[in-house]
């Protein structure tokens, strides 16, 4: 008994996680079945649009499903032994890992903790995705085997046009006491440096960053900081709308305004207003002088930047 089953382990590493072929010899009213090296495969008769005749071969993704079938399938995923692939996290396991669909109907890979951070704050949540291939253990089972940073690094696409000050979506692959290293939607590598967040992103976490500037490897510098117009004041981001369409960028208000003007005409009060100028010159996107409120050259571009954006 021992020795069958070491045989099927063996036969099973080799055949687990690929695209392989073999006979049909069977079938019953929901399932064919099919002959691999001497183990026999479930196919989902919904799969087939033409009936199978016995003895016909038929190749397909071979792989254990929930139920610790073998089965067989011709919508074979990405994600295959040797063969990476993105996948979505779908649960983590305490004690186990995290399991990721990879495109099967009734098998998701587990990613062991093994290849988890040690903090289970920084472990993958449902919705995240990971890079992954398939290995197989000497029992046979599959694992997710995540890409490392070489894969990554052979992938990346360069950077063709200036993004600084962009937004790029981008995915956590490596988490470093440096850094977080991420690769972007158009597969472009980036950095996030811990000065540039404020909590450390989880493995496999999607974000949206701003690029900073590039280093001279061709990666991104990226921030999750909110720019600098971004972390100001409701009351800043209001005055510096009404500069931006103020016809010659310019307000005959300043903090030596009155307090019945200034609620008058913007709604606030004097100590809000004055707040709110504070922020627009500490930013250096207004500046006072001959008794009015001047939108700054900084000022000027972000709104244009903004309306690029629009």
């Amino acid at each position: 008994m021992n020795g069958d089953k070491k045989f099927m382990n063996n036969e099973l590493i080799t055949l687990l996680g690929r695209i392989v072929g073999g006979q049909v010899t069977d079938e019953n009213d929901k399932e064919y079945f099919v002959q691999v090296s001497g183990l026999t495969f479930r196919l989902d008769k919904a799969e087939i649009k033409k009936p199978l005749k016995h003895g016909s071969q038929f190749k397909g993704y071979a792989y254990e499903n929930e139920h610790h079938q073998l089965q067989i399938t011709r919508e074979a995923p990405k994600v295959q032994v040797d063969h990476y692939g993105f996948g979505e996290v779908v649960k983590a396991q305490h004690g186990l890992g995290v399991f990721v669909n990879v495109g099967l109907p009734n098998k998701d890979i587990v990613v062991s903790l093994d290849d988890l951070p040690e903090m289970a704050s920084l472990w993958p949540q449902k919705g995240d995705r990971l890079m992954l291939a398939i290995k197989i253990d000497k029992k046979g089972r599959m694992w997710g085997d995540l890409a490392d940073e070489a894969l990554y690094r052979a992938i990346a696409q360069p950077v063709t046009q200036k993004l600084d000050n962009r937004d790029v979506h981008v995915t956590a692959y490596r988490l470093k006491l440096a850094g977080t290293l991420v690769i972007s939607d158009d597969f472009q590598l980036g950095f996030i440096h811990p000065s540039e967040r404020d909590q450390e992103p989880r493995l496999g976490e999607q974000m949206t960053a701003r690029v900073i500037s590039q280093y001279p490897d061709g990666t991104l510098k990226l921030s999750l900081r909110p720019r600098a117009y971004e972390a100001i004041s409701d009351d800043a981001l209001m005055l510096l709308a009404t500069l931006q369409h103020a016809p010659e960028g310019h307000i005959a208000f300043t903090d030596k305004s009155t307090p019945d003007d200034i609620k008058a005409y913007f709604g606030i009060s004097k100590g809000q207003f004055k707040r709110a100028v504070g922020h627009l010159m500490k930013q250096r996107l207004a500046e006072q002088h001959d008794g009015e409120l001047w939108l700054t050259q900084a000022g000027e571009e972000r709104h244009e930047q903004d309306g690029a954006s629009n």
